[in-house]
């Protein structure tokens, strides 16, 4: 468990983006809201690329669309299951710059 303390503490803050985050939002904030959280999810997965050394950061975007999913049909419609995909590229573009940005800097 302490291998993975990263990883966890990343996930839970990205849970928490996902299904805290639209209780404070309004009718008309969903937009904003969606946007703020896909910017939420490239800077965590840039962190967990840039972070972690373990083979669980690959399997990282998967996790993420896998979450967003349940929250789907808690706080939107169905038509909101098309997000699930944005967020599993966003955090694939965002793991692939983290990583790339650890190699550099570990490197120097």
């Amino acid at each position: 468990m302490k291998k993975y303390f990263k990883e966890i503490i990343i996930i839970l803050i990205q849970i928490f983006m996902f299904y805290v985050f639209p209780l404070f939002a309004g009718p008309t904030d969903a937009m904003g809201m969606v946007l703020l959280i896909l910017i939420a999810t490239f800077v965590l997965s840039i962190i967990i690329g840039a972070v972690s050394k373990e083979k669980l950061k690959y399997i990282y975007p998967l996790i993420i669309a896998t979450i967003f999913i349940p929250s789907v049909w808690i706080y939107y419609n169905d038509s909101a299951l098309i997000h699930s995909l944005w967020y599993l590229v966003d955090s694939v573009i965002g793991l692939i710059i983290g990583s790339v940005l650890f190699k550099v800097i570990d490197k120097k």
